[in-house]
């Protein structure tokens, strides 16, 4: 999967897979020629866009937003959606994960039936916890930095449902969905803080005591509920432990 991102401040941003392109700021005819850019890429990099796999997805959070016309590439049109599958995780245009962790949950309950059915042939606890962790946690923890942070309350109680029906089924205690996202939200900053090449490195800056992390300013919940700004507290609260 190639994708082309362009970014402008103060405007909504203009996504679509195999290729994102930003309309923001650009009137139609201009629009139309950055669009056009794509292809031509595609060409200069040895790779062929396949219109027809290609998606649109507008991420517009403005109060009065407007209707785009629709978007041709090499004169075919791309299919408007609102929400996308991109690298496994479901993105909705409203930045919600509701669906992705619906789909997710569904998943799950359905590896919980062959964890009761190994549960009945009598393996010992280490087999299902094995089991549990291969194909039942790691489904429900795939990239839990990105989307857990955003999650409703109701969303996480039926994430949690699922991991206490699996500890009912295998009988020892499992790591909570909270405890989980914790802790890889501080092994994913640590990598970060340690790789002065990662692009969100300057993210994380020391104040002058040098006992904590600088907090982002933040005047939405839903920057405030991101993978940055949660993983700067989360490393706060950890340091004076």
């Amino acid at each position: 999967m190639t994708t082309w991102l362009g970014l402008k401040k103060e405007a909504h941003h203009h996504l679509q897979w195999d290729s994102l392109v930003d309309r923001s700021g650009f009137s139609d005819v201009s629009c139309w020629g950055n669009v056009a850019g794509c292809p031509s890429s595609s060409s200069e990099n040895n790779l062929s866009l396949n219109t027809k796999k290609t998606k649109e997805l507008i991420v517009d959070f403005r109060r009065h937003s407007t209707d785009l016309a629709p978007l041709y590439i090499n004169g075919e049109c791309v299919e408007r959606v609102h929400t996308f599958r991109f690298l496994g995780v479901l993105i909705s245009a409203d930045i919600s994960w509701a669906e992705n962790i619906s789909a997710v949950i569904k998943k799950a309950q359905q590896r919980l039936h062959f964890l009761r059915v190994l549960r009945k042939y009598k393996l010992n606890t280490d087999l299902l916890l094995t089991f549990y962790r291969s194909s039942i946690e790691s489904l429900l923890t795939y990239c839990i930095t990105v989307w857990y942070g955003s999650c409703t309350k109701a969303d996480r109680v039926r994430l949690q449902s699922v991991v206490k029906t699996a500890q009912k089924i295998i009988g020892c205690p499992l790591p909570s969905m909270m405890d989980i996202y914790s802790s890889r939200c501080l092994s994913r900053a640590a990598n970060i803080i340690k790789d002065s090449s990662h692009p969100g490195f300057n993210m994380f800056r020391l104040l002058p005591s040098g006992k904590r992390y600088r907090c982002i300013n933040t005047k939405t919940h839903r920057l405030k509920n991101s993978f940055f700004p949660k993983a700067i507290t989360t490393l706060n609260s950890h340091m004076h432990r």
